[in-house]
């Protein structure tokens, strides 16, 4: 089992990555200090409940602890206002109290859904994420928290950090296809805002990711989770240097939104506007290399690298002016400058944006 740590002194907390990890589950929380006088709520959804929600509620339950269960829809959608306060209901008959703890046990949508019931629920109680995907690696470490609006992705939520984060390599070998290709979007984000030699790892291991090979996954996620902590120990509340994590994203969220949430999964945008942001890298002086490279690196592990045509670019537009990273009439942007280095720029054009969106329309 590998194991990292998120520095954020008396807040830090634990990653626990491995085969097996799961196993251990009363254990470790007992280890750190989960109470067992309070009830826990065990958020899951209807793909990953049937797998192994059974396993870890009789884990806990040997281990002395009392936990409700709530399974929300697989997907996206249930990201909303409507599903969180289904939860905060489920905490309230559950009775949990300011020492209960919410565990999130799925991807992304789940993490996110239920770090929000826990940051809200009686203003913050603990929260553990076990992450089920390979997207998760990113989401489930550093505290981000929300649920989406009909107009904007993440725009309703908070920082909220996780008590633990238990990463069971386990779970992640009945991912489909399509998932396990979307969640190495982030991992290959990882290298490219950090460190070249991960990417030409990524490059050179993209067969064996894709098959699920136990070391090299363990490998990638320890590095990519590597690299999140670093990046979150000296930033929690992005400030400044976080904001290098949402390469790709500007324009990827507006991917997601214009396509409703269900025509691309999140790493499949991310991995366009990390295409896209490597354009506008190279015209702003980057080597040709830094789009060359990005662009056959995600397409080695499987991932889209064109808008879809039948996108409106001028919906696609509008979508980022509601992102979070839109200020004061320009855009935020994270520009690549080599592989393995990025600059945060907050003078973006909006006009250089359209013309690389037309652009990665014309490569579909």
């Amino acid at each position: 089992m590998r194991e990292l740590t998120v520095d954020l002194g008396e807040r830090s907390y634990p990653i626990y990555i491995g085969e097996g990890v799961l196993k251990d589950i009363a254990a470790l929380f007992d280890k750190h200090g989960i109470s067992k006088k309070s009830p826990l709520l065990i958020v899951s959804d209807t793909n990953v409940a049937p797998r192994f929600l059974p396993q870890i509620e009789a884990s806990l339950a040997e281990g002395g602890y009392s936990t409700v269960s709530a399974v929300v829809p697989a997907g996206e959608a249930s990201k909303s206002i409507a599903q969180f306060e289904q939860l905060i209901t489920v905490a309230l008959e559950a009775g949990l109290d300011r020492n209960s703890a919410v565990i999130a046990l799925g991807g992304g949508v789940v993490g996110d859904l239920a770090g929000y019931v826990a940051a809200a629920y009686m203003r913050g109680t603990r929260f553990i994420q076990i992450p089920t995907t390979i997207l998760a690696h990113d989401s489930s470490v550093g505290g981000k928290v929300a649920v989406n609006h009909p107009q904007a992705k993440n725009i309703i939520g908070a920082f909220h950090q996780p008590e633990m984060v238990l990463y069971d390599l386990l779970t992640l070998q009945t991912l489909p296809p399509r998932e396990v290709r979307s969640g190495l979007a982030e991992v290959v984000k990882h290298g490219l805002i950090w460190d070249a030699e991960f990417v030409d790892w990524i490059d050179e291991h993209a067969d064996k990711l894709l098959a699920l090979d136990p070391e090299a996954l363990g490998y990638a996620l320890y590095k990519g989770c590597g690299v999140k902590a670093s990046v979150v120990s000296q930033d929690e509340r992005e400030n400044d240097l976080r904001a290098i994590l949402n390469l790709g994203h500007t324009i990827g969220h507006a991917l997601e939104a214009v396509a409703n949430y269900n025509e691309l999964q999140h790493g499949e945008a991310i991995a366009i506007g990390m295409v896209g942001a490597a354009r506008l890298g190279v015209e702003l002086g980057a080597p040709a290399e830094v789009y060359e490279i990005t662009k056959r690196v995600l397409q080695r592990v499987g991932l889209p690298v064109a808008v879809p045509q039948h996108l409106d670019t001028d919906e696609i537009m509008s979508a980022m002016m509601h992102d979070k990273k839109f200020k004061e009439g320009r855009m935020v942007y994270i520009i690549p400058t080599a592989i393995g280095k990025v600059e945060i720029n907050k003078a973006m054009s909006a006009d250089s944006v359209r013309a690389v969106v037309e652009q990665l329309k014309q490569e579909g």
